[in-house]
């Protein structure tokens, strides 16, 4: 009860001085009342959805994610109008001191300069503000498929031009909008790849999430099969559970899900993609994150019964794993395949100028292609969204990889 206390004090001043810039830069009142309505609306809803709203746990349903997702936008801009006016105040507060010790009459704090400030504040708060509202809106769902063609010297010759679709975090747990995903399937549908590979965290915490999606997501198709594994959400260790029993059998009923819908999941086990005599190993372990995430992936399990010398494809959630085990394990896995970031849904990119998200300070493989020791890990932003209901500038992804052999390029 405290700690809502003081979040309603702090929040309720924040916004009263924000108001002040508000009536500097205006002199009509229904500015003024329009922002008080908006305030208060976003505050009384995410107290309600944060005491009385519906589902525990640590993963926000989607009206408390709605509520956490407002709540963002106002004090973004709340604050950073604040920053403006307070550096002002401040200057003007050592500006009266100054006048009162040494009895100078200056003029320090201008009605204009003061106007001046707060329509700059307001207008560079309005920016971050409008990028946040449309994220939830449109941001969330605009998918990009980005390309990218990955050469190896020992790739089996008929795999040259080989094209892999992988997909990550589709998170079903927060879709609201099922033409845009029914849209987005249909784009992956799209690329007509060999082989499809899905990276994880299916759902957010419960496997009655996928079930009314579990038809749209049976009409993905590759020749070669669609292969996936399990991502840190999938376990169901977010939420609580009466018994263990079903929380297991939570997890036994998504394992059957993902079988009905025709995706072979690899637990920490392989499969050998063929053609002719050529074959690449397919190898798919359980979550494994640094930190405090499961660490139910066994790298070693899963490649026991493949060939040191195979071409090796990784499938494996968390790109920490790739960091802390796989590029130096004995085996040379040519290419892992990892999700779990979402590129933190915030950042900026520029293809070939920026690629930032604050992500990069947690993990330093937080987005696209890299490469180690001679080894490739792609990280997919994700397909779907977590936590706050949108995205900006760090898009929805499918991914499409063409494997070439450099001496047929």
């Amino acid at each position: 009860m405290i700690r809502w206390l003081i979040f309603v004090l702090a929040y309720m001043a924040l916004s009263f001085y924000v108001l002040q810039a508000l009536r500097t830069i205006s002199k009509q009142p229904w500015w003024s009342w329009i922002y008080i309505a908006v305030s208060l609306a976003v505050m009384v809803n995410f107290i309600y959805q944060f005491t009385v709203g519906e589902e525990t746990g640590r993963v926000l349903s989607i009206p408390k994610s709605y509520a956490f997702g407002f709540l963002l936008t106002m004090l973004t801009f709340n604050l950073i109008t604040i920053i403006f006016l307070f550096s002002e105040d401040i200057y003007r507060l050592i500006s009266g001191l100054y006048q009162k010790l040494y009895g100078e009459e200056k003029q320090f704090g201008l009605p204009a300069r003061r106007r001046f400030l707060s329509l700059l504040a307001l207008g560079i708060a309005a920016i971050p503000f409008g990028a946040l509202l449309y994220g939830m809106y449109k941001g969330k769902y605009n998918f990009k498929v980005l390309r990218y063609n990955l050469e190896f010297d020992d790739l089996p010759d008929s795999f040259h031009g080989y094209q892999i679709t992988q997909i990550s975090d589709i998170h079903s747990g927060s879709f609201d909008d099922r033409k845009k995903i029914e849209y987005a399937v249909g784009l992956i549908n799209k690329q007509k790849s060999d082989v499809l590979l899905f990276t994880g965290d299916m759902v957010n915490n419960m496997t009655s999430e996928m079930e009314p999606w579990a038809d749209l997501f049976s009409t993905l198709h590759a020749k070669d099969g669609k292969f996936s594994v399990l991502g840190n959400h999938d376990y169901g260790d977010y939420i609580p559970w009466e018994t263990e029993e079903l929380k297991h059998q939570n997890l036994e009923d998504l394992k059957k899900l993902q079988k009905d819908m025709g995706f072979d999941l690899l637990l920490n086990e392989h499969r050998y993609l063929q053609k002719g005599d050529d074959k690449i190993a397919l190898v798919g372990v359980e979550n494994w994150g640094k930190g405090g995430f499961k660490k139910a992936g066994d790298l070693k399990k899963a490649s026991a019964q493949i060939q040191e010398n195979d071409f090796k494809i990784l499938m494996s959630h968390d790109p920490s794993h790739w960091e802390m085990e796989v590029i130096k394990d004995a085996y040379h896995y040519h290419l892992t395949l990892s999700g779990h970031t979402h590129g933190m849904q915030f950042g900026i990119e520029i293809p070939g100028w920026v690629k930032w998200s604050p992500v990069k300070w947690r993990y330093p493989y937080w987005a696209g292609i890299y490469k180690e020791m001679g080894q490739f890990l792609n990280v997919n932003r994700g397909f779907g969204f977590l936590g706050y209901p949108g995205r900006v500038g760090i898009w929805p992804e499918i991914t499409v990889i063409t494997l070439q052999k450099k001496a047929l390029t």
